[in-house]
């Protein structure tokens, strides 16, 4: 099969399509034939491995995993003697994050990583849900515990997360404000947000307000900025990607507030709160309900041919692409 391997941290450069073997799917496993992957901030951290710090999970003198992608969709191809759920051919939806990577023409996921794809949706959509889908959710409905009538800002509303986030506080009932730039003001709103803040011309954490939920998507202001803007009990949620960036990598990158908030935790009746993220077979199973469920849909920015995954990538940073940026197979 074809695939991007990655033999080194670095620039885009450094993922070269090649022939590598097929797998073969183990007992629990199921072989997807790969029709679409989404591009996530995490892929793009682990080939530069940045922040620094982050090498200890990602390997620390090159990557530990080839090949790159957390997020794919596609049918399915053969399964393993212990897997029940799947035949082949079945159109699918999977995490690949502790897989061999998603950049390839097939991948072999375990069958708890593995949902049927939503009714509804394409399978360039079902690709977007798994991680940026996933993170919405574990933080609004599940953290956060969203409610109506609750004040939610969030910080970073035109990415892959917030434009999901952006959905689900509006579905549960918020007034919504969403941090994002000018040229993206029209698109968070038409998600439903009630309140737009350009953060080129304002700093939210300097406007008057007094948020239920932050929802912090891109880790760019200290702890105290956030808590000038929070209720007196009201919850800061922080996500542990961080945004990605061009440039030589951070030692520490938006590590530095988690860190931060970890170490907080609570200030007086404010709380501190920071999202894990890992594979949950329960969330995949509530990303498909929810789709067809229609409390979201997903909004893709782009997508690309298999071939120009490279591209994809530095599309996804350097031209500060919104929403979910897709490969094609």
């Amino acid at each position: 099969m074809r695939a991007f391997v990655q033999d080194r941290y670095g620039s885009v450069e450094t993922l070269r399509l090649r022939e590598v073997a097929t797998p073969a799917p183990a007992d629990d496993e199921i072989l997807v034939r790969v029709r679409a992957a989404s591009l996530n901030a995490r892929d793009w951290h682990a080939m530069r491995g940045d922040p620094l710090l982050a090498r200890a999970m990602f390997g620390w003198r090159r990557p530990r995993q080839q090949i790159r992608g957390s997020d794919v969709a596609g049918q399915v191809e053969a399964v393993g003697r212990a897997v029940t759920r799947f035949v082949p051919g079945d159109e699918v939806f999977a995490d690949a994050r502790d897989s061999d990577g998603a950049f390839a023409e097939f991948v072999c996921v375990p069958q708890n990583a593995v949902q049927p794809k939503p009714a509804n949706l394409t399978l360039e959509q079902a690709a977007t849900l798994p991680m940026a889908g996933g993170t919405a959710v574990r933080g609004l409905r599940d953290v956060a515990r969203v409610r109506a009538g609750q004040r939610v800002l969030i910080n970073g509303a035109s990415g892959g997360v917030g434009t999901f986030a952006v959905q689900l506080a509006k579905a549960y009932g918020a007034e919504v404000t969403g941090v994002c730039s000018g040229r993206n003001a029209d698109l968070v709103r038409s998600l439903g947000a009630d309140h737009v803040v350009d953060y080129t011309r304002s700093d939210f954490s300097r406007e008057p307000g007094a948020y239920d939920v932050i929802f912090d998507l891109v880790g760019n202001r200290p702890l105290r900025a956030y808590r000038r803007v929070l209720a007196k009990d009201g919850l800061l949620l922080l996500s542990g990607g961080g945004t990605a960036r061009a440039g030589r990598p951070y030692l520490a990158g938006p590590m530095g507030l988690i860190i931060a908030g970890r170490t907080v935790g609570r200030l007086g009746r404010q709380r501190v709160e920071v999202l894990e993220t890992a594979l949950d077979p329960a969330m995949l199973a509530a990303l498909r309900e929810l789709a067809e469920e229609k409390m979201f849909v997903p909004v893709i920015d782009r997508a690309f041919p298999f071939a120009e995954t490279a591209e994809a990538m530095r599309y996804l940073v350097v031209e500060h692409a919104r929403a979910k940026v897709v490969v094609t197979v």
